[in-house]
């Protein structure tokens, strides 16, 4: 007779930390929706939809396009040095995008008390520093892998 399998549930520890999470969430969740329930609610759903419908194909094409153009010059495995830096700063674009583009400057400058200017050019030095340091770590690996190729030789 077989035993039905039992869902691993994880440990006391990660099932404490799953709940705090969970109950964080929903504190954060309540207290966000304290105001202008709707205006958040519409602008999750608006990001979900705009995510899911437009950026994830956006996504994928592109990575489709690197794709063949490293495959074509028979480099797929650096691949990872494009992807990871170009990844991240997207991340930070979708982030910041409102402040990047200034269309809440004035909104953000009363509310915080800052002065909003400055964020395009700190997106683009951080997209920079990214690119640059997958640049360098690029370098020192196949700087290594054709010191360990030599030492193959010999």
């Amino acid at each position: 007779m077989r035993r039905p399998k039992l869902l691993p549930v994880g440990s006391p520890l990660q099932i404490l930390l799953l709940a705090c999470s969970f109950a964080l969430a929903g504190y954060a969740g309540v207290r966000l929706l304290e105001g202008e329930w709707f205006e958040v609610t519409l602008w999750f759903v608006g990001a979900a939809v705009v995510h899911d419908l437009v950026l994830v194909p956006l996504y994928g094409a592109a990575d489709r396009a690197l794709l063949r153009g490293f495959e074509g010059v028979d480099r797929r495995r650096w691949m990872p040095y494009v992807r990871v830096p170009a990844a991240l700063s997207l991340l930070l674009l979708l982030i910041w995008f409102p402040l990047i583009t200034g269309r809440v400057a004035d909104r953000y400058a009363s509310g915080t008390g800052l002065n909003p200017d400055g964020f395009p050019a700190r997106w683009l030095l951080i997209t920079a520093v990214l690119f640059g340091g997958s640049a360098v770590v690029f370098v020192l690996r196949r700087r290594r892998e054709a010191k360990q190729a030599a030492a193959r030789a010999h």
